[in-house]
């Protein structure tokens, strides 16, 4: 049975975590309201930059030569999955909801013979799938130093899955991110890049007029799809920023309920415990004081 200098130790140091989750909570949720304000904001111009698209390849001639980024090398052998995570923990299963897709999309691509390689966007990723994939990891790139993401940071990763498609190293390159829902919902998303993956031209093009293009179709497609893939990495960080905040306000607000849970057992314990031994000398000066 411990005894009460270890209790009182116990319900201290219950006490001093209690006040890091809370603190932490606070940080959070100041946190969320511009990150959620962010990802809100990068969604109409993702969606838009799809329906343009669509709109250029419905547009293009039958002979027009078309960047393979729009339709694929016409093979399905090498998969590159570009996982963004966060790069610290304390959200909750914000991280390992993200990897576990990745780990089922991954483990489904090997036994159909396909070759999978992956590239991290944050370190906790990195850490959960790095024992089960090593030998499929091309690169780690970490955001720790990044204080607030824009398109400079999207668009050098944008460059980089170009860079690969163009030197042959892939086939399919699908982004896996966490879209924000609410505070306590984030949905594990996988979004295939390349080749792009667009919705039928009658749904995607709803709400556009009829435009002329100048120059040709060929040569915007060329300047838009390179940039179609930063702004997509930009949305799917900006959507991780949020997911990140919310499961973290989430997490720590639960942690704070359960420290306080904690502490009131531990302190009904501790004045248990207290009370049993002050009965227990009361018990001894009445028996001695008896005995005289």
């Amino acid at each position: 049975m411990p005894s009460l200098k270890d209790l009182r130790n116990r319900i201290a140091s219950v006490k001093a975590t209690q006040k890091i989750t809370k603190a932490m909570q606070m940080v959070a949720a100041a946190k969320l309201r511009r990150a959620q304000t962010a990802a809100e904001s990068a969604r109409p111009y993702a969606e838009r930059m799809e329906k343009v698209l669509v709109s250029l390849a419905g547009a293009l001639d039958a002979g027009a030569q078309v960047s393979g980024l729009l339709t694929g090398t016409g093979r399905d052998e090498t998969h590159l999955l570009v996982v963004c995570t966060a790069e610290r923990g304390l959200c909750g299963a914000f991280n390992s909801s993200i990897a576990r897709l990745v780990r089922d999309t991954a483990t489904s691509l090997l036994a159909q013979g396909k070759t999978v390689k992956l590239l991290f966007v944050g370190k906790k990723g990195h850490d959960i799938l790095k024992r089960q994939f090593e030998r499929q990891i091309l690169e780690l790139i970490e955001l720790r130093s990044v204080r607030t993401i824009g398109f400079d940071t999207a668009e050098s990763i944008g460059r980089k899955i170009v860079g690969l498609y163009d030197a042959g190293e892939f086939d399919v390159c699908t982004l896996f991110f966490s879209k924000f829902k609410s505070v306590i919902t984030q949905i594990p998303t996988a979004q295939q890049l390349i080749p792009l993956a667009l919705p039928s031209e009658g749904a995607a093009t709803e709400g556009l007029g009829v435009y002329e293009f100048e120059p040709d179709e060929e040569q915007i497609l060329k300047t838009l799809l390179p940039r179609n893939i930063s702004v997509q990495v930009l949305r799917a960080l900006l959507e991780n920023a949020a997911s990140e905040q919310g499961a973290r306000m989430s997490a720590m607000d639960s942690a704070s309920r359960n420290a306080g849970e904690m502490i009131k057992k531990q302190t009904l314990k501790y004045n248990r415990s207290r009370q049993a031994m002050i009965t227990k000398e009361l018990i001894e000066i009445i028996s001695g004081a008896e005995a005289l």
